[in-house]
């Protein structure tokens, strides 16, 4: 999250958000998971093409194409700032400004 809404307050115009697909049956998540990996797909892909005004936002958090409240903490620009410049460290690769 914090890397998408650094993006999303960096570049205003670009669309830039984080989602969470759920808890599905992959061989990550396990035979018993209990989310549907077909709906956790469709927030990815709406966000992707819609041309509906909820989805042509930037620097939001959604679950099942529904917006939702995020952790506080990933709206704040110094911890934004912090992962952006670890990045950087450890890559190598600047974000360009």
């Amino acid at each position: 999250m914090l890397i998408a809404f650094a993006v999303a307050r960096r570049w205003p115009d670009a669309l830039s958000n984080a989602l969470e697909p759920g808890w599905v049956a992959t061989r990550m998540g396990g035979a018993g998971a209990p989310d549907d990996l077909d709906q956790g797909r469709r927030t990815q892909i709406w966000l992707a093409v819609s041309d509906e005004p909820e989805a042509r936002v930037s620097g939001k958090y959604f679950r099942y194409k529904r917006e939702r409240a995020p952790d506080p903490q990933t709206n704040a620009p110094e911890w934004q700032d912090r992962l952006i410049a670890d990045c950087e460290r450890l890559s190598g690769v600047a974000l360009p400004d």
